[in-house]
């Protein structure tokens, strides 16, 4: 009996199934299904927060000039995130059957380019702005309170946005990037192979 196995000969020898292209378009098509419902209840959300926030200001006369500037930063941070999170719409749209596998795959790498920009940049101001504009927010109300139940307030208003910048955050960006990147690889392996029979 002959032990001498050569496993670089056997991995040589295994087929590589082709990917079933179109399981690729329908998860394509998925992609961009899930990407555009994210996006309009982001939108919506965010517009619904802000309007909520202009019928407080408007209904309670804030009497501090601080309370004013944190409203002012908390819509201003919503205002930045969604203009340039909106601009992903027109890529998305442009995701349809008439491109071929290379413009499929350009497609991709722009959305995860502009994702990439969006939650780097684009998500640290805005938390920053919000953060900064709740401090401020909330600076009158606070004011009202004892010393002990102000503290309690600001550190319970500062851990939700650490637990939401230091936790959720960064699930939420690892997921984003292998839906994109998991495409990215599948369309990139569909081009070998088409570039490997010519």
């Amino acid at each position: 009996m002959d032990n001498n196995i050569d496993f670089k000969d056997l991995w040589k020898q295994q087929t590589v199934s082709p990917p079933n292209i179109e399981d690729l378009f329908s998860k394509l098509k998925h992609f961009k299904r899930v990407s555009i419902r994210k996006l309009i209840i982001t939108n919506v959300l965010l517009i619904a927060t802000s309007v909520f926030i202009l019928f407080i200001w408007y209904c309670y006369q804030p009497e501090f000039i601080s309370t004013k500037i944190g409203i002012v930063l908390v819509i201003l941070a919503m205002v930045i995130y969604l203009l340039v999170y909106n601009r992903l719409a027109g890529f998305y749209k442009t995701i349809d059957g008439t491109l071929n596998n290379s413009e499929y795959l350009q497609k991709l790498i722009s959305i995860k380019a502009k994702q990439h920009f969006l939650q780097s940049t684009m998500l640290s101001l805005y938390f920053i702005l919000l953060g900064s504009g709740l401090c401020l927010y909330m600076f009158e109300y606070t004011n009202r309170m004892t010393l002990f139940w102000g503290i309690v307030t600001y550190a319970i208003m500062l851990g939700w946005i650490g637990f939401t910048w230091f936790y959720l955050r960064p699930k939420e960006i690892k997921k984003e990037q292998d839906r994109v990147n998991s495409l990215i690889a599948k369309f990139e392996a569909v081009n070998k192979q088409f570039e490997a029979k010519k």
